[in-house]
């Protein structure tokens, strides 16, 4: 094991200090492990080889985790020269310790020529860790570093970065919420107006993971005398607090566009899905880095400013398990797409008119009628109920049958009844 991690994944490094240490390395002891969270514990080993007896004062082993904001000052106002940089630190992590240290008495330990493994195990904080990140003005860096405490020469070193994830479960009830807006935009210039531009878009919730698609419910009304064109888009918002100052980045990470939308007409999102692209999860519990996600439903209007909305998202690590208020977005969503079912169905649907009081009676005896009803149904609906138009205010044609002069072609025939 020892030699292996060394030269492969323990990032081991060649260190010569008079030729006695050949190699420094340090290893997790599971290293397929992507990430670690609150309260788990961290494993692994430091690898030293030396090529002669080595004297150590100690052998320290250290794991840190802090968000630092930075970013410079631009020029003020009034031309005053404001330059500089704003930086903000937060622990979250700092544990140290002696892997090997002399004996009480004495001052150094001797190492004989040869590879040496020492293990170390902690245990993460169990109150929350804010996910590792690295954004345009800061960052939140876990590591973990051994350290060779040598007398005479400088200390070295070996470090591995430790990254750090906080579990957010979209299974909550705030993020199972489903997310509604609707705005709308006159169009045109001065007093000169050509119409009004209505969206309005909805989600059905509002917490999802890295590679769902998200459903975009959607109706544009387009009153105006452009051509608009739909989109949507998933932005990130990095948010860095320094000094009482505040700097954000703003970033598109996903898009998707729609159909031209011509002047007068209307189109609808029955579900156009955008999928998340691998992003770091929400960043809600850092008092000086946040990073929120939104969905942004707009649209482009020449020669004149977007109409936006934008619908609040967080994108979790746990992913959505289909329970929960799936239920009610069912229902919400039949609500919506099967609304005509909420009308009243007559209880006793008007018939057709009679074949015979549209037809004179010399065309009436010329034609047998083709589809006798059935002797069993006469007093009971014999088809299910959806066969049943729910609008009968307007008279259906009545029931029309001529003889098909191919009729000999026909090897087989069957009775066939409609019952109305």
């Amino acid at each position: 094991m020892g030699g292996e991690a060394a030269t492969g994944a323990a990032a081991a490094a060649g260190l010569g200090a008079e030729g006695r240490v050949k190699s420094l390395g340090l290893v997790f002891e599971d290293e397929q492990k992507s990430s670690y969270s609150s309260g788990e514990t961290v494993a692994g080993h430091v690898l030293l080889e030396t090529t002669k007896p080595l004297a150590l004062r100690a052998l320290r082993l250290e794991a840190q985790g802090r968000a630092r904001a930075n970013w410079s000052r631009s020029s003020g106002h009034l031309g005053l020269d404001t330059s500089g940089s704003l930086t903000a630190e937060v622990e979250y992590l700092n544990i140290r310790q002696n892997l090997r240290e002399p004996a009480a008495g004495e001052g150094i330990i001797l190492l004989q020529p040869g590879k040496h493994e020492f293990p170390f195990s902690f245990q993460l904080p169990s109150e929350p860790l804010v996910t590792s990140f690295t954004g345009k003005y800061g960052s939140i860096q876990y590591s973990v570093r051994a350290i060779l405490e040598r007398p005479v020469v400088p200390d070295q070193s070996i470090k591995r970065e430790l990254q750090v994830i906080s579990h957010i479960d979209v299974n909550t009830p705030a993020l199972l919420t489903p997310v509604l807006r609707s705005h709308e935009k006159m169009v045109g210039c001065w007093f000169f107006t050509s119409g009004p531009v209505s969206l309005s878009a909805r989600i059905e919730r509002k917490g999802y993971c890295n590679g769902e698609a998200i459903p975009i419910y959607a109706e544009i009304e387009n009153c105006s005398s452009r051509l608009i064109v739909p989109k949507a888009a998933i932005f990130q918002t990095q948010t860095y607090l320094a000094s009482g100052k505040t700097k954000t980045f703003r970033q598109m990470v996903a898009n998707v566009r729609g159909n031209h939308i011509a002047s007068g007409s209307t189109d609808t999102w029955n579900g156009k899905t955008l999928k998340i692209p691998p992003v770091i999860p929400s960043i809600l519990d850092c008092c000086i880095i946040r990073v929120d996600y939104s969905l942004a439903v707009y649209i482009h209007i020449p020669g004149a400013k977007k109409l936006m909305l934008e619908l609040p998202l967080v994108i979790g690590t746990i992913p959505y398990n289909g329970f929960g208020s799936r239920n009610s977005s069912v229902v919400s969503q039949f609500g919506v797409d099967m609304s005509w079912l909420t009308l009243t169905l007559p209880e006793h649907p008007e018939a057709p008119p009679n074949y015979a009081d549209v037809v004179s009676e010399e065309e009436f005896s010329r034609h047998i009628p083709p589809y006798p009803q059935p002797s069993d149904c006469q007093e009971e609906i014999c088809c299910p109920l959806f066969a049943y138009i729910q609008e009968f205010r307007f008279q259906p044609p009545p029931l029309y049958s001529e003889i098909d002069p191919h009729s000999g072609d026909i090897e087989e025939t069957q009775t066939v009844s409609f019952v109305l």
